[in-house]
C-alpha cells in the first residue's frame, strides 16, 4: 500500500477527516487525503483569498468523490441486468473559466429544478473569482446569489459523472466521454460586459434552460 499524502495544510486534516466519515465503506481514508490534497493544489494555483484555501479544497473535493461514487455505482449497475436507473439526472456546465456564463447555468437549473436534477459547473482554466455581475443578475432573476459557487478546475471525476454535460466556450479542451449527452450552447460571455448585456446573457441561459427542463421527465 503507498503511504498517505502529506496534507500541503494541517488545516486540511479535519476535513479530510469528516469526508472519510461520510464515505466509510466506499473510499479508505488515503484515497480521501490524495483526492483534497490534490483539490487544495489545483485551487491554490487560482486562488487570491488563502484564507478560505482549505474550505474551498474540502468543498472540491466533496464534490469530487460523490462524483467518483456515483460513477462507480453506474459501473457496478452496467453488469447487472435489470438493475434500477442512476438516480437524479445529472448536469455538467464547462466553460473556460467557470466565473461568468457556467456559473449562471448552474446557479439557475439548480434554482429552477428544485432537487429533481443534481448540478456542477467546472472551467477548463478556472478563474480566481466569480464575475461580480453574476451574484447581482441571479439576485435580480429571485435566484439566490450563494448560489453561485467560486470556480472549479475540471476534473475527470465530474465528467464520468455526468448524465449531460454543456459546454458553453470552452472550445476543443472541453472532454469528450463515450455514452454521455453533450449540448452546446453558443452564450456570450460576460467577462467585462455592462449589467445590461449580463442581463440578456443571463435570459438566453434561462431559455435553454427551459428546453433542457423539458426535455428531462424526471423533473417534472
Amino acid at each position: 500500500m503507498s503511504p498517505s499524502p502529506v496534507l500541503p495544510d494541517e488545516r486540511l486534516a479535519a476535513g479530510a477527516t469528516r469526508l472519510a466519515a461520510s464515505h466509510r465503506g466506499r473510499f479508505c481514508a488515503e484515497t480521501v487525503q490524495r483526492v483534497i490534497t490534490d483539490s487544495y493544489e489545483r485551487l491554490a494555483v487560482t486562488a487570491r483569498v488563502t484564507t478560505h484555501l482549505v474550505v474551498l479544497a474540502e468543498r472540491l473535493a466533496a464534490e469530487r468523490l460523490d462524483a467518483l461514487a456515483h460513477a462507480e455505482r453506474l459501473d457496478a449497475l452496467a453488469h447487472i441486468e435489470g438493475a434500477p436507473g442512476s438516480g437524479l439526472p445529472r448536469v455538467l456546465f464547462v466553460c473556460s473559466h467557470n466565473a461568468g456564463r457556467s456559473q449562471l447555468a448552474a446557479a439557475l437549473l439548480a434554482h429552477r429544478a428544485q432537487g429533481h436534477v443534481t448540478v456542477s459547473s467546472a472551467g477548463t482554466h478556472p478563474a480566481a473569482s466569480v464575475e461580480p455581475v453574476v451574484a447581482q443578475v441571479l439576485t435580480e432573476a429571485g435566484v439566490p446569489s450563494a448560489d453561485a459557487a467560486s470556480p472549479k478546475p475540471l476534473t475527470d471525476e465530474v465528467v464520468q459523472a455526468a448524465d449531460i454535460v454543456i459546454t458553453m466556450g470552452c472550445d476543443d479542451v472541453c472532454p469528450v466521454v463515450a455514452g454521455r449527452r453533450y449540448l452546446d450552447w453558443p452564450v456570450a460571455d460576460p467577462e467585462g460586459a455592462p449589467i445590461a448585456v449580463v442581463r440578456t446573457i443571463r435570459d438566453a441561459i434561462d431559455a435553454h434552460i427551459t428546453e433542457l427542463l423539458d426535455s428531462l421527465p424526471s423533473t417534472a
